[in-house]
């Protein structure tokens, strides 16, 4: 039902490269919540980095009922993102509302609402200075800025209870709420967008992740190499590029079974793939709740799983986890052989989907706590601590 405020409240949404979603997590979140509000009668603005457009530009459209303030940026890599950081909240601070910042990467930017007054919600996303990528100066700098935006954030959302945990070190723990990610229910899906890659129903296993060091890749796809998977293919999907040293040395790794499918953003590709997949790959050793963690659990996948505390708790229990190329390999041929194990695995991801991660409740926790916010320029913590 929608809300029945005579006055529309504001929300600005920031830290995402816009809507709708064609990029990764940040997007697809922005997206499902920006629609949730905006049918619940809210006003919600979301800023949209715009590389085609003019240097200095700033313009607005409406897509779906959702306000999108373009903000020009021709600078491309870090630099262009952190321009587009920096005028996006010099603008949205101008702006009526709320503001909800998506990430902590510019975090020392949340200082200025801060000084103004006005509340801030920032989601905290994972522990982005751990990541194997960065070098030493970025990671200090991620590290500043996580610090600062704990300090300037009215209110900190955590997307796991682990991240919450790391939060309590930095902040006052009354100000952190725990909301995960959330997904719909995949229920059934076509097989046709399998044929396009040479799959077939059962037939594969599936990663989606960017292809990074600290996604466990390349361990995947090595373990991959050492089962004995006669006739069964790993499909991989995220971009490589050719010049990037790592992604050369996934592709020298893989054998003629494995199938690179770049990056998708199709829904309902993404949607058979996952459904009709013998099981589900995540490699991520860092961070919180992943939405493709979600994702997958959604459409009932068995999960194969790097062995840490964020994802047992995700994926919970009766599902395979890795701590090596050996122990990933094992489970592969488990895997493949043991029907009765995928579709105890199966049962199990779409009951620990249903008890955590299902959209509406997630969106709605969403929008209590962004309500109180608005009414008291404070908030009051919702723990959605689900155990598996």
């Amino acid at each position: 039902m929608p809300r029945t405020d005579t006055v529309q409240q504001q929300v600005s949404i920031l830290g995402c490269r816009g809507v709708p979603a064609a990029h990764g997590g940040f997007e697809t979140f922005a997206e499902q919540l920006s629609l949730y509000l905006t049918a619940r009668g809210w006003d919600i603005s979301v800023y949209c980095q715009d590389e085609a457009a003019p240097g200095r530009s700033i313009s607005e459209d409406r897509w779906r009922g959702v306000r999108r303030i373009h903000i020009g940026s021709r600078d491309g890599g870090s630099l262009g993102s952190l321009g587009f950081d920096c005028r996006s909240m010099v603008h949205a601070c101008q702006r009526p509302g709320i503001l909800l910042v998506l990430g902590y990467n510019t975090g020392f930017l949340s200082l200025l609402p801060r000084i103004l007054g006005k509340p801030t919600v920032i989601n905290m996303d994972g522990i982005e200075w751990k990541r194997s990528k960065w070098s030493s100066m970025v990671k200090i700098w991620f590290w500043l800025n996580e610090h600062i935006a704990a300090f300037a954030g009215s209110v900190l959302i955590a997307d796991h209870p682990e991240i919450a945990a790391h939060l309590a070190d930095r902040s006052h723990p009354g100000k952190i709420a725990m909301i995960p990610y959330g997904s719909e229910p995949v229920e059934t899906a076509p097989t046709e967008p399998l044929s396009v890659h040479g799959l077939a129903p059962d037939g594969y296993a599936l990663t989606v992740c960017r292809v990074e060091p600290e996604n466990s890749v390349l361990e995947i796809v090595r373990a991959f190499g050492m089962a004995s998977v006669q006739g069964r293919r790993l499909a991989v999907v995220g971009s490589l590029d050719p010049g990037n040293a790592y992604h050369a040395a996934v592709r020298a790794a893989a054998g003629s079974n494995v199938v690179f499918l770049g990056s998708i953003y199709d829904r309902a590709v993404m949607d058979s793939l996952r459904v009709h997949a013998r099981a589900y790959c995540h490699g991520h050793t860092v961070g919180g709740t992943n939405p493709s963690l979600v994702e997958a659990l959604a459409a009932g996948s068995a999960v194969i799983a790097h062995d840490n505390r964020f994802n047992r708790w995700t994926a919970g229990c009766n599902q395979f986890y890795f701590a090596d190329v050996d122990t990933c390999a094992a489970i592969f041929d488990r895997a493949f052989a043991d029907d009765a194990l995928i579709a105890q695995a199966r049962a199990a991801a779409r009951a620990r989907f249903e008890a955590a991660f299902t959209l509406q409740p997630n969106l709605s926790l969403y929008e209590e706590l962004i309500a109180e916010v608005q009414h008291q320029g404070r908030a009051v913590a919702f723990p959605r601590l689900t155990q598996p």
